[in-house]
């Protein structure tokens, strides 16, 4: 065990310690007495030693200590009762600490480091998996994370590991912290602290990794720079919950085709290692037995399973859910079998000596289980299960019912396309025929002994019959059974014909490019040239964008439809698409097909790891992602003539998209030799593009008429390839490659995707609103991630947010990310320039209200950084202008309400509506300040409000007050001597008309500044001053307040004179009248020019602004604003 490193001045004190191992850092060592030595006398006497000195304790005969080469002073780091258990401390010492110590440059450092490391491996030791068993351990570890990284309270500690964080060359010591939204890392070591806080959401890359320098270490990139931590107790348990977490990220946040308000880890309040580690183990049992998304493992148990056809018992575990009882061996046999509840009738237990159970099913079948070491609780829980397991009301349809079942409103085809429009002639002695009924018998001796239908067992063999191809009349039967839409047909029975009725006459967008797409569809088969066939195709793809709207309909969906509906039934087709499109090729049929993205991906890694050649020839392989995305979207369908790739479809069905990989190796493999001379893509795709064309199914009973003509078909030089040939070269080559390990590289290469996408979306952001403003790229780019971060703070700690129903990936790139009301006054206050204080509030809610142009309650990112772009880079008059027109905005019972509907990504686009905005754009003039309307007193106020509290704080405030109360008191005069004049000349009409409230003949109080008041106060012996003359203009009479206007709320002075308090909204709301006679306005160029004359108040608004800085506070307060 560790030890905490104490302190041994003699290393072989009194003799009593023997050298095992030695390096230039540690020494293995052993205690006299014990092992080769214990008969001597010094054996006898050590132990007598050990007996009467130290009886309660007896001390441990091996230890490591810890030394350095130019230090006489040792500590003792590690015990063990045993060579064996002290060896292991040794060894992983040997890995990960001696090789790192060569880095420090002092004896001290490295002794530092090394007490570090052992304190954090004794502590981590002591952590539980969860919280649940040592709670307040736990605790600890939760006030502390709050403290150090002043996250929410409601950010959920998942777990957190003593690991070594490397800067450079030089690894700190620390804690690493895994919270539901966040990774964090803390070490603090001879003054040097390092803390990091990086949202799981902004992580690309996330791998285990070794090098020269570290045995083995995590990366993890975020925004492009590489992160790695080492040195960790449990490195594999850690990488996988790194893992998950950043996986539960990437799908709550940007992938939300699959995550919905029902999905385990909906809350991420309730997000715990103990929550992730089952909800990854269910989905590793469904993705496995190939079952309903609603089944869960419950229990499992390690036992043997007689197998009949072989006459042995096999190794393996019993996984057992809800409503299936599942088998899988472990022996490398790869057999195992499903066995629904419903067809248990009994469960017996013969023999209690080999703890066997018999389950007995239908159809007189039995499995016997034996060596089960609970087998009496798993007899007991099938007993239970069987009783309430649901029994289906259809599992495999009569073969006699009628071709069509109407039902109430719609009818639906209970015949497979092919057997109506080809049906299967028995008589036919065509030797493609002949040899269809021998693959039929081979299948028919396997139904015999391995069983038929969702009890049989799956092997080896099984896997053979599928490579050599299906017989077209078991094609649909064995699609069902191994892709797993049986099971789910069977849970869900009626569920296809109340789709149908609800969805019957509906309008939508999904609908209109299904309409699109049906005549497209495999029209060269019979089947969809003739209204039975596109109707059933029309119906089951209408029924699957109604089940799942988040999808909808994509491209590629109606070809692979086509195919299931020449082989299976019309609702056996629609849970063959349930079963693609959701289960075996996950997040492929979604707006930006994330899921073959991905495939690409890991296609991509297979290449450089199989095909060494063609890597070299050519070194970008992203040419090889675009010319398969078609062999993966449409599982080679859409490039194999059809009677070809329905072999690679029966493939799939058995073995997931590891199928679709091999295929493609296979492909690339057997062009190596063409792909390597040529020069361009261009060749490249003519090479593969021949190649299908050359590709025939020589076996395939379909007619003639049926099968697919292609262009080489007559050319003699062009050597064939027969489908079945290719498909076994497949599996003989690249055979080895392991579903596990095909799913590692999925979830390594998603976050790269995702990111990837992101970064591009990012990019056109960003050129589209360069061109506007006058930030830097580097800062533009610092303060989209800063306004995404908004997005997703309201995110991170809600169920249902909002802002993630707000976020469309189908928007332009302007639109995906968007920020409501809320959302922008947090960022806004954090970026813009000014510290006004109390008064923020209501001038980001006013500022909102000017930047949603068009009035949907939510600003992008374009006009967030304009508005931005004017407070800090513009020029004076453009700041005032900003300033000006935030007063004008009416105030409205609606504030911060979205008014955009929540299905507008799905609704029909007008392409006129675009054109017509881009033009008005392109057309758009700068701004006349002319243009602008009239400011009314109420809202004049607001504005010297709005002024004053800008003003607050700086050093020149003094100064800038006076300013202002020169300038309002200066254009009250002017109004006033223009009113005067407009009395005296009553039949000339004013040449402007005001626009603004009315108001009664009384004028408001402007508001004074607290110091302007004590500056006049304190100036009340100097009567003609000019200052105190100005400052107490606004007392005129004719400027009292009016019952109508909002009353300041009056605050004390410094003088204790009383002044209105900053936090009065500068958005008084106004009536929609037009003045009366007493009331009066400004215009735009009046308070213009007035300040123009106010050198301080010029000087500050030219002031420029260190934008860095802004963004740096901004960074680092923005989780904290969330509070």
């Amino acid at each position: 065990m560790w030890l905490k490193p104490e302190e041994v001045l003699l290393k072989n004190a009194l003799k009593l310690w023997v050298t095992e191992k030695s390096n230039d850092y540690f020494v293995l060592q052993r205690r006299r007495g014990y092992g080769e030595d214990s008969g001597g006398l010094t054996g006898l006497l050590v132990g007598t030693l050990d007996t009467v000195l130290d009886s309660t304790a007896k001390v441990a005969p091996f230890r490591i200590i810890h030394q350095t080469p130019d230090s006489q002073v040792y500590w003792n780091i590690a015990c063990g009762a045993s060579l064996e258990e002290i060896s292991q401390h040794w060894d992983w010492l040997q890995q990960n600490i001696t090789r790192t110590l060569s880095v420090f440059d002092s004896g001290e450092d490295i002794t530092s480091f090394v007490q570090g490391k052992i304190r954090g491996l004794i502590a981590e030791e002591g952590t539980s998996a969860s919280d649940e068993e040592d709670p307040e351990r736990f605790r600890e570890a939760v006030l502390r994370f709050e403290r150090l990284f002043g996250l929410p309270q409601r950010e959920k500690l998942v777990t957190y590991f003593s690991c070594s964080y490397w800067r450079g060359r030089v690894p700190n010591q620390g804690w690493i912290y895994l919270s539901t939204n966040f990774l964090c890392f803390y070490s603090y070591m001879l003054g040097n602290e390092v803390k990091l806080v990086y949202p799981w959401d902004e992580v690309s890359r996330l791998e285990r990794t070794s090098s020269v320098l570290l045995a083995e270490s995590i990366r993890v990139c975020v925004r492009g720079e590489d992160h790695f931590f080492s040195m960790l107790l449990r490195l594999q348990q850690t990488y996988v919950i790194m893992q998950q977490l950043a996986d539960y990220a990437i799908v709550r946040f940007f992938d939300k085709e699959t995550f919905n308000a029902e999905h385990p880890l909906a809350n991420p309040l309730h997000i715990t290692q103990r929550a992730l580690e089952i909800h990854a183990r269910n989905q590793s049992f469904r993705a496995f037995f190939r079952l309903p998304q609603e089944e869960n493992l419950c229990e499992v148990y390690e036992s043997f399973l007689w197998v009949p056809f072989c006459h042995v018992n096999t190794l393996g575990k019993i996984c057992v859910s809800e409503n299936y009882l599942c088998f899988a061996s472990q022996d490398g046999s790869q057999c195992h079998l499903i066995i629904p509840l419903w067809e248990v009738f009994s469960v017996e237990l013969p023999d209690h000596n080999s703890r066997a159970l018999t389950v007995c099913l239908r159809g007189k079948r039995a499995l016997r289980f034996s060596e089960v070491r609970d087998f009496e609780r798993l007899a007991s829980t099938i007993r239970r299960k069987c009783g309430t397991a649901g029994s289906p009301q259809h599992f495999i349809s009569n073969p006699d019912e009628e071709g069509v079942m109407v039902g109430q409103s719609q009818a639906v085809s209970t015949e497979a396309l092919m057997n109506v429009f080809h049906p299967h002639d028995a008589e036919n002695l065509d030797p493609k025929m002949l040899k269809e009924r021998m693959k039929e018998q081979s299948w028919q001796i396997h139904f015999a002994e391995y069983g038929r239908g969702t009890g049989m067992f799956c092997t080896k063999k099984t896997r053979d019959l599928i490579v050599r191809g299906v017989p077209e009349t078991l094609r649909g039967e064995l699609w069902m059974l191994f892709s797993g839409a049986v099971h789910d047909m069977a849970s869900h029975p009626g569920y296809y014909g109340r789709l149908l009725e609800e969805c019957m006459g509906s309008s939508s967008l999904a609908c209109d490019e299904i309409e699109r797409d049906l005549h497209r569809s495999l029209p060269e088969h019979p089947a969809f040239q003739s209204d039975t066939g596109i109707s059933a195709l029309r119906r089951v793809l209408t029924a699957y964008a109604h089940r799942n709207p988040k999808i909808g309909y994509c491209q590629a969906m109606n070809i692979l439809t086509s195919v299931l509906l020449l082989y299976a039934k019309e609702e056996e087709a629609f849970w063959l698409l349930v079963a693609v499109c959701e289960r075996m090729l996950p997040d492929y049929f979604n707006r930006r097909i994330i899921g073959a993205l991905v495939d690409q991906a890991v296609f991509e890694e297979l290449i450089r790891e199989h095909l060494t050649q063609l890597t070299e020839h050519m070194t970008d392989l992203s040419f090889f992602s675009s010319v398969s995305l078609s062999w993966f979207l449409t599982l080679f369908i859409s490039v194999l003539p059809i009677e070809s790739a329905v072999n690679v479809v029966d493939c799939f069905f058995y073995d997931g998209i590891k199928a679709i990989l091999q295929l493609g190796l296979a492909v690339l493999d057997y062009n190596m030799d063409n792909l390597l001379c040529c020069h361009d893509d261009a060749e490249a795709v003519t090479v593969l593009n021949r190649f299908f064309d050359s590709v025939t199914n020589k076996d395939s009973p379909l007619p003639v008429t049926v099968q697919h003509a292609s262009a080489t078909a007559n050319d003699k030089s062009i050597q064939k390839v027969d489908i079945s040939n290719l498909i076994k070269e497949a599996y003989e080559k690249y055979g080895d490659i392991r579903t596990e390990e095909v799913e590692k590289m999925r979830k390594r290469n998603k976050l790269y995707v995702i990111q990837t996408l992101e970064d591009t979306t990012k990019q056109n952001v960003l050129r589209v609103v360069a061109q506007d403003v006058k930030f830097s790229a580097a800062q533009l780019d610092e303060l989209y991630m800063l306004f995404k971060r908004q997005h997703f703070v309201s995110c991170y700690w809600s169920v249902c947010s909002p802002a993630l129903q707000n976020h469309d990936p189908s928007l332009p790139y302007l639109d995906q990310y968007q920020l409501d009301q809320s959302q922008f006054s947090s960022l806004f206050n954090l970026l813009q320039p000014w510290t006004t204080h109390t008064h923020a509030r209501s001038l980001a809610r006013s500022a909102f209200r000017l930047l949603d142009k068009n009035g949907d309650g939510l600003v992008n990112f374009k006009e967030f950084i304009c508005g931005l772009d004017i407070l800090n880079n513009r020029s004076f008059t453009e700041k005032l202008k900003f300033l000006f027109k935030l007063h004008l905005q009416p105030d409205s019972a609606e504030d911060g309400v979205i008014r955009k509907c929540p299905e507008r990504g799905h609704a029909k686009v007008d392409l006129q509506e675009y054109l017509k905005q881009w033009q008005e754009d392109l057309q758009r003039r700068e701004e006349n300040i002319k243009d602008l309307p009239r400011i009314n007193q109420v809202q004049f106020i607001g504005l010297t409000k709005t002024l004053y509290g800008v003003f607050h704080g700086d050093e020149e405030e003094e100064s800038l007050y006076r300013a202002v109360a020169r300038v309002t008191s200066l254009l009250l005069r002017m109004e006033e001597v223009g009113r005067k004049l407009q009395e005296s000349s009553p039949q000339k009409m004013p040449q402007n008309t005001p626009t603004s409230t009315a108001q009664p003949e009384t004028s408001p109080t402007l508001p004074t500044s607290p110091e302007t008041e004590t500056l006049t106060e304190g100036e009340g012996n100097q009567p003609d001053s000019p200052v105190s003359q100005q400052e107490t203009a606004p007392s005129h009479s004719d400027i009292t307040p009016t019952s109508t206007s909002r009353p300041s709320t009056p605050t004390s002075s410094p003088t204790g004179t009383s002044s209105p308090v900053l936090d009065t909204p500068t958005d008084t709301p106004s009536s929609p009248s037009t003045l009366r006679d007493g009331d009066w306005s400004f215009s735009f160029e009046q308070i213009l020019a007035s300040l123009l004359n106010e050198p301080s108040v010029v000087r500050f608004f030219e002031r420029a602004i260190d934008t860095d800085s802004l963004i740096a506070h901004a960074r680092k307060n923005q989780l904290k604003d969330a509070h």
